[in-house]
Parts: C-alpha cells; structure tokens; sequence
C-alpha cells in the first residue's frame, strides 16, 4: 500500500490497523472484493485473482457446455437450472454472511414467497463482520422463489431469491 507524501484530511479517517484485519479477513476466507462502510468512511477492497493460485475461485466462471440429459452435478447448478426453466431473475448474495429474512428477530420478512417487489425494494439483510448489508431487488416483479433459510450462512453469488420479473405488454 503506498503512502501519499502529505496525509489529507480524508486519510486521517483511515484505520489502517483495521484495513490490514480486513485484508487478513479477506485472505483468510478466499475473497476477491469487500466493500466496508463505518462513521461515513466507505472502503472497497479489491484483490486481483492469480491464474492457477490456491485462492482462485473454486469453480471456473466459463464452463465448457453438458449434455442436456445429465443432472445438475452440485447445488448452485440446480438452482440455475430451476430459475432458468421457470424464466426467473435470481438475486445473489454479493458478499459472505449470514442471511435474515427480517430487521429483527420475530418480526414479518421483508418479502414472502408470491411477493411483489419493485426495484429497490428491501429483500432481506445479509450481517457481515457485524455489519446489517440491505439487499435490495434490482428487479420489479414477484417472488417466485426463496433459496435459503432464514440465519443461515450464505457464500458469495449464492441464489437468494428467484424473481419472477413483470412483463412489460
């Protein structure tokens, strides 16, 4: 990390301490982006992924096709697969966390299964590092489908929600 010759009065707000936790965070834990926000101050982190490295990504982003007859070969695939045949837009977790449903414990969910949901609209929260993360639909539509349990553990890009999006007529 380089140092800028005259510290400014944004840098005074940088803990670096906690941004060398963070980065520790992210190495331990395989991430490649974490975005971070405390008292006004917003950091993004980015790590560039090394080709052939122990802490690339555990399946490969271009995968060569499979029949069409074979079987979903793991748990993300059968997801894709569902929400491609029911023509849905699934909402993926953009960071690692634990997934709720509510604000608060016993309170109603942001969103129940046939749901309308409009662009930007709160679906659940996802708490990172002590942090409550929004997670708002990038679609307007219906709730078709909800792929995991409230105060369970989510990984990144992991299916969330299967938007069912309104057709324009």
């Amino acid at each position: 990390m380089a140092k800028s010759p005259k510290p400014s009065s944004e840098m005074s707000a940088v803990d670096l301490p906690e941004v060398e936790r963070i980065l520790d965070f992210m190495q331990t834990h395989g991430l490649e982006e974490f975005e971070y926000e405390r008292n006004g101050f917003r950091i993004r982190l980015r790590r560039p992924a090394a080709v052939g490295s122990a802490s690339a990504p555990r399946s490969p982003l271009v995968e060569a096709p499979a029949p069409a007859a074979s079987a979903p070969s793991g748990p993300e695939e059968a997801v894709g697969q569902a929400a491609t045949a029911e023509d849905l837009h699934v909402i993926k977790s953009p960071i690692v966390g634990t997934f709720y449903a509510s604000a608060t414990p016993g309170a109603e969910p942001f969103v129940k299964l046939g749901s309308p949901v409009e662009t930007g609209q709160v679906l659940c929260i996802i708490e990172a590092m002590k942090l409550m993360n929004e997670i708002e639909s990038d679609v307007a539509g219906e709730v078709a489908r909800v792929f995991v349990e409230n105060g369970h553990p989510v990984e990144y890009g992991q299916a969330l929600f299967g938007i069912r999006p309104h057709r324009k007529t």
